[in-house]
């Protein structure tokens, strides 16, 4: 084991114990228009449909109005057909670089682009995917978020994927000053029916999705580039997340943070489709900051709490609760239960953090 993957496992232990925060605001949403034909994937995007659908707005750091505003600018494009769902991404960046170039390495050593992928929303079995300037990828599937104890299957891959980069200048290149690249990939649909069960998709379908992008800061010496480092440690600075929808915390691996994707039978400029939040989402919500509580009193007191009297004893604001939720103590550890007045469908949530619906009758 090289110390590049070494390095990533200790990276997703202490993930694990970062602390989370309150969710307030639902994060940003984009519609997902059909792709009218097969698209050639070359990092180019010069199909009509391309030109038809809008940009995301621009990347921001990933703690959101809290961090500092990216030094360069990046936004993307999403598409779809019964086959593929495509993504194309812009990447400003005035030196393009990259090392890595075998797959499943360690690509955020370098920049990167990177995409987040739950279509089913509950936070369990989700993707990740991650590239570099050399088009080299890494593909891998998360059993849960890392603070629940999920596991990376890094030998996981989208079978039948396309990707390809455009650069806009050179790249590895010191001596001159380069513009963008760009990013164009093809994820197969039926990479997503084994854990999902959403496939096929169909109008108005919602996954939750979000976009990364890592940022080094760099230095050029004697005609290389190098990672800046800090003086009192000889150790690379941090380096920068610039994301589509912020998550509040230094951490891509909290899927109910994540943006969502609504999906639209129109073809691309044929149309508008709106966006409709899903009001059952309001639940889940609140479900996900109970869940934050339990985290907070099981630390406290090495134990769940079996009523919200105590579970408000970490977290007074639980008394603004949209919802009447049932804590019930599981072998396991608990079980909180809630619905909408107006709803029939009850919603729950447990010490792994998987958040599920009962079955509409």
């Amino acid at each position: 084991m090289n110390i590049l993957r070494i390095t990533f496992l200790l990276f997703c232990l202490l993930s694990a114990f970062l602390v989370q925060s309150k969710q307030t605001t639902l994060p940003k949403h984009y519609v997902c228009y059909r792709a009218d034909v097969p698209l050639k994937i070359d990092g180019k995007a010069t199909e009509s449909c391309w030109q038809k659908v809008p940009w995301t707005d621009d990347f921001c750091d990933i703690l959101g109005d809290q961090g500092p505003v990216p030094r360069f600018r990046t936004r993307a494009k999403i598409l779809w057909d019964n086959n593929f769902l495509y993504i194309f991404a812009l990447i400003q960046e005035p030196h393009i670089w990259a090392n890595v170039t075998h797959r499943d390495d360690v690509i955020f050593q370098d920049n990167d682009f990177e995409v987040f992928i739950d279509p089913d929303g509950d936070t369990h079995n989700y993707y990740e995917y991650e590239m570099n300037a050399l088009n080299t990828q890494w593909d891998l599937r998360l059993t849960s978020p890392y603070r629940d104890g999920g596991i990376a299957i890094t030998s996981w891959n989208f079978d039948g994927m396309f990707s390809a980069v455009n650069l806009d200048g050179t790249i590895n290149n010191p001596a001159d000053t380069d513009r963008c690249w760009s990013v164009e990939i093809a994820f197969p649909m039926k990479s997503f029916r084994d854990s999902t069960g959403v496939i096929p998709v169909k109008t108005g379908d919602q996954w939750r999705i979000n976009f990364s992008r890592v940022e080094w800061q760099i230095l050029i010496k004697d005609g290389h580039y190098l990672k800046k480092t800090n003086p009192g440690t000889g150790r690379s600075l941090p380096e920068d997340n610039w994301v589509w929808s912020p998550q509040g915390t230094v951490n891509m691996h909290c899927p109910e943070k994540w943006g969502y994707l609504q999906f639209s039978d129109q073809v691309a400029g044929t149309g508008i489709t709106t966006f409709h939040p899903d009001p059952e989402d309001v639940v889940k919500v609140e479900l996900r900051n109970l869940y934050y509580a339990q985290g907070k009193y099981k630390s406290e007191y090495q134990k769940f709490a079996e009523s919200m009297n105590k579970l408000s004893s970490v977290d007074p604001g639980l008394h603004l609760l949209k919802i009447n939720p049932v804590i019930r103590i599981t072998a396991k550890g608990y079980e909180i239960a809630a619905k909408l007045k107006q709803s029939t469908q009850t919603w729950h949530i447990n010490e792994s953090g998987r958040v599920w619906a009962d079955r509409v009758p």
